[in-house]
């Protein structure tokens, strides 16, 4: 049984909780927050486990096979440390750290460290996603033309995320918290990324996270790849990834919603192929078995932190 820790109690290191719980091969052997009452709370409902408000002191007092580091962005480096100087393996939040330094550190140590080193981008794991990568590299839009990110936000942060840290220009914004998924995406999918061009808008608060960007950057083979965000406007919110081609047009909406058409036809829903549907959790214990597995490294982690901190510095 692969003992578990989790670092960070929030919205965010709520949702693998559950995933961890009901592994048969993993236990939550201990979390911890800096919050008391968080802590506390849901230490009693995993039944009792051990909770730390020090993640030093889980480390030292609590023998971990893996450990989730869940905390806002700007302590991912501190913490991350700390648990790969422990050699245990590790799955960190994205994005990998609050800085390209901080990150091409973290490789480093978890590369000396000889741990498995895993980050969460879910869309990798997901049936929607999956299908769209396999559809592209079926052809289903012939020669790629443009790639299109639009980020829509009638308010930033969401009303399910109201917290001061995910607002600040510092380590939020929704470049960072949902434009990172695609950046890992399109670096998956179609190569490395060039950033050409940003216009980034901040409002009058200088704490306060962009409320709009538009940036332009460039595939490996020139092809453009347009990025439209904005925030605080009318409507609902709106997260569209779109392959244009010189065959068709495919869209991943939504995160996980499909459309697409060939050339000459109408843009319609597709179904996603359900059974590519996959579990992050799943492949962890497969790594740290020494079995083959899905695992996003910290090497793609520092490689989407690049692109995001150029766009995020406009």
């Amino acid at each position: 049984m692969l003992k578990v820790g989790v670092i960070g109690l929030g919205a965010i290191g709520q949702r693998l909780i559950k995933g961890f719980q009901t592994h048969p091969e993993m236990e939550i052997a201990a979390i911890c927050d800096a919050m008391k009452e968080r802590a506390m709370e849901t230490a009693a409902e995993l039944g009792g486990v051990p909770a730390y408000l020090d993640h030093q002191e889980m480390l030292e007092n609590t023998e971990l096979d893996l450990v989730y580091v869940a905390v806002p962005p700007k302590f991912h480096h501190t913490v991350a440390a700390d648990v790969l100087a422990k050699g245990i393996h590790i799955l960190c939040e994205k994005p990998l750290a609050n800085s390209v330094e901080e990150a091409e550190s973290l490789l480093k140590l978890a590369q000396d460290a000889g741990v498995v080193h895993a980050m969460n981008f879910p869309l990798n794991y997901s049936a929607g996603s999956k299908t769209f990568e396999r559809l592209i590299r079926n052809n289903y839009v012939g020669k790629l033309r443009r790639v299109y990110l639009k980020m829509h936000f009638p308010q930033w942060p969401r009303q399910w995320q109201q917290n001061a840290w995910v607002a600040s220009k510092e380590q939020g914004g929704y470049v960072l918290e949902v434009g990172v998924h695609f950046i890992q995406q399109l670096q998956k999918i179609f190569g490395s990324l060039e950033v050409k061009d940003v216009q980034i808008q901040f409002p009058e608060d200088p704490h306060a996270s962009e409320n709009a960007i538009l940036a332009i950057l460039k595939l490996k083979d020139g092809t453009p790849v347009l990025i439209d965000g904005m925030s605080q406007i009318a409507g609902k919110e709106e997260i569209e990834f779109t392959a244009f081609g010189e065959e068709g047009t495919l869209s991943l909406l939504n995160w996980g919603q499909l459309a697409g058409g060939k050339l000459g036809e109408d843009i319609l829903p597709l179904e996603a192929d359900n059974t590519l549907e996959d579990s992050l959790v799943d492949h962890l214990v497969k790594a740290i078995k020494g079995e083959e597995a899905t695992i996003i490294d910290f090497a793609a982690g520092y490689e989407a932190q690049v692109v995001l901190e150029q766009l995020r510095k406009g």
